[in-house]
């Protein structure tokens, strides 16, 4: 009984249609719960929607937890290890909203709005190119670490020069502009990632060269993940379809 419940609440896999049914409900009861927040008042409507799709949400993890074992072959200790698994916190941490709907008293959770949006990433779970992208982003991990790498102690730079070449008062308007090392931080990442919102601008001919750099750059550091990521991940794409078309290789 156990096995079967395993194979309907895994994704939906070789036609199933009891389990694609289960995935099908569970992505509308994640879509649905996701809907509230879109709204910055509470009804009696979003709280119903709240505690029917947490509903849905508990029996989905409890009938996780139940089958642990086959999904981590522990035997035992898989009850155990479950809760603390990448999935079942980010499943636990959707629920846990809904006691403040239910409880005034359970106002240390007032940061529900937040949780809820965890949520969205429990259609990862039932998405198949989601997943790829996952696979890529561990696959390529050391190349997007070494332009992490790069990026933060580029902003970490021209922040650091920005922060004691500017005035902290702008000299035209009045108006504080960099007034920490934080808001140097925040116009440096802005401007490395070519946004610019332009709610803090440099005066100094020194300031001025080193945000027409970090632009430049930051077309440069932009680019090389997006095409390492996209060559991965077509590359990955191709192995699934191959894997599928044909399936005796698999088991070579």
């Amino acid at each position: 009984m156990r096995r079967k419940i395993y194979n309907i609440i895994e994704q939906s896999k070789g036609g199933d249609k009891i389990s694609l049914t289960y995935d099908i409900i569970m992505l509308i009861a994640i879509a649905v719960s996701i809907i509230p927040l879109m709204f910055a008042e509470e009804t009696t409507t979003f709280r119903i929607i709240e505690q029917v799709t947490v509903a849905f949400f508990i029996i989905d993890y409890l009938l996780r937890w139940m089958t642990a074992d086959y999904r981590l072959g522990k035997k035992g200790w898989s009850f155990i290890l479950y809760p603390f698994t990448g999935w079942a916190i980010i499943d636990l941490m959707s629920i846990l909203p809904v006691f403040s709907v239910l409880g005034k008293g359970f106002k240390i959770v007032r940061v529900t709005r937040l949780l809820r949006i965890l949520r969205l990433f429990k259609f990862i779970r039932y998405t198949d190119k989601i997943q790829v992208l996952g696979r890529v982003i561990r696959k390529e991990k050391e190349v997007l670490l070494t332009v992490l790498g790069i990026a933060v102690f580029y902003v970490f730079l021209t922040a650091l020069i920005m922060f004691n070449a500017e005035p902290h008062v702008n000299p035209v308007t009045g108006a504080t502009a960099f007034e920490d090392f934080f808001d140097a931080l925040y116009w440096a990442t802005v401007t490395l990632t070519t946004v610019g919102y332009g709610d803090m601008i440099p005066v100094t001919d020194i300031g001025r060269l080193v945000s027409m750099l970090s632009s430049l750059f930051g077309v440069a550091i932009i680019a090389l993940p997006s095409g390492v990521i996209t060559a991965s991940y077509l590359e990955e794409l191709r192995s699934e379809k191959a894997k599928k078309e044909n399936p005796e290789s698999n088991e070579d």
